[in-house]
This record gives C-alpha cells, sequence and structure tokens, in this order.
C-alpha cells in the first residue's frame, strides 16, 4: 500500500507557486483547512485563483490570504461575511466570478470523475450564462459548464490513514469531499491521521486512491462563524 503520508503542512505544500490554481474544501468556516490557508500565507505566494465556496472571515480562513492580496481571482457562490472580500470585489481589485452553489459543487465533482464538461439549467437567462453554450433538454433552457481545472486540492477531513482514505465529520464534509481527487495533486489536512487498516472500510468517504499528500494538522481553533443561541423563555 502506498504511503501518502507527509511530515508537516510545510512538505505537504511543495511545489505550490505563484499563478497556480487551487481548489480550498470549507464552506463559511466548516471543514477549512487552517493549518494550510496558514502555510500558504507564510509562503507569500502572489497571484493566486482560489476555488471556494466562500472566503471566511477577514481574519480567518481564506481571508487571511485577500488581507495580503495574494489572490487575484476568486472563484466562488458568494461574497458571505468577509467585509474584505466584498470591499476588494466593488473596488475591482479582485476578479471574481461568482458560480451557483449547485455548479460549484458540480464542477468540482466532474473534474474528480474526469468529465469535461456538463450541461445545467441553473443560471440560464442571467450573467452567468453569457457567452456559453446552450441548448434545450425536456423543454427547458441549459448552459454548458466546463469542469475546474486546478493545480492543487486543499481538503479538509476528520480522520485518515497514511495510505490517503478519509473521514470527514458531519457538516464539515462540504465541499472537501467533491474537491478530493479533482486537481492535479490532491493535500489532505487531518485531524488525526492513523495506520492503514485502523478506519472501518464502511466509514470511509473518500479513497485513498484520490489523494496525494496527507497530513495531521496542528492546533485548530474551528471558530464559529456566526453564533446563535436560543433565547431564554
Amino acid at each position: 500500500m502506498i504511503n501518502k503520508k507527509v511530515n508537516n503542512v510545510q512538505e505537504a505544500l511543495q511545489g505550490i507557486e505563484d499563478g497556480m490554481t487551487i481548489m480550498l474544501g470549507g464552506f463559511g468556516l466548516s471543514g477549512i483547512p487552517e493549518n494550510a490557508i496558514a502555510e500558504l500565507v507564510t509562503k507569500n505566494v502572489q497571484e493566486l485563483t482560489c476555488i471556494s465556496n466562500n472566503a471566511g472571515v477577514d481574519d480567518f480562513g481564506l481571508g487571511l490570504l485577500l488581507q495580503k492580496k495574494q489572490i487575484k481571482k476568486m472563484i466562488s457562490s458568494y461574497v458571505g461575511e468577509n467585509a474584505e472580500f466584498e470591499r476588494q470585489m466593488l473596488s475591482g481589485e479582485l476578479d471574481v466570478e461568482l458560480t451557483p452553489q449547485g455548479t460549484l459543487a458540480e464542477k468540482c465533482r466532474a473534474a474528480q470523475a474526469g468529465i469535461p464538461a456538463f450541461y445545467t439549467p441553473a443560471g440560464y437567462g442571467t450573467e452567468v450564462a453569457e457567452g456559453k453554450e446552450s441548448r434545450e433538454y425536456n423543454g427547458k433552457m441549459h448552459i454548458l459548464e466546463e469542469a475546474f481545472k486546478a493545480d492543487f486540492a486543499i481538503v479538509k477531513a476528520w480522520k485518515g490513514d497514511e495510505a490517503g482514505n478519509l473521514i470527514f465529520k458531519g457538516t464539515a464534509r462540504n465541499f472537501n469531499a467533491n474537491m478530493a481527487g479533482a486537481a492535479k495533486i490532491t493535500i489532505a489536512e487531518v485531524e488525526e491521521l492513523v495506520a492503514p487498516g485502523v478506519l472501518d472500510p464502511n466509514e470511509i468517504h473518500i479513497p485513498g486512491i484520490m489523494v496525494q499528500r496527507i497530513f495531521q494538522g496542528e492546533k485548530f481553533e474551528k471558530r464559529i462563524e456566526q453564533r446563535t443561541v436560543r433565547q431564554k423563555v
């Protein structure tokens, strides 16, 4: 069995250079690869194109890369809670390609499956469809969307083994599952890394064949984006 384990985040991110396209798992602050993002800030790579559902918050997650102007283009489904993301988009400092959330997920999954393109009704008749081929299916118009082409995919999992098999926990599964295997190289950051054979095969969400590098992260903050509690009655 091939051992995909690397010693640390620095080794895991070797080969990431200026101008590359990177997928990053997560939804809001749930399931984001915290250690890998922090290392990208430290590496000071520039002119990145980042594919992610959104960009976290101003001082955490992808917001850290935005603060340092390391991202030239965001491909996302919404601006979310990041004021700096919004400011850079409206000022023209940041190229933003807003994509319907389901389309974003399918563009990842299609890349994972080796499917070059697909038709979807989402976005037809809007700016999303500009410049794209359209066809009618079953009386409804669809637009052609191409699968993503990324250099690296960086995902976050709850548990993984040295062969690259991954298990996600709860809603932190989100875009991580679709992004694993959807780029030339997939890097998995996990909270717990175990030896092959420890994980129950029936609980594995992503097989190791989708992952090229895996490492155990440190000091996960797991921030809450919007804390909501029930009012006392």
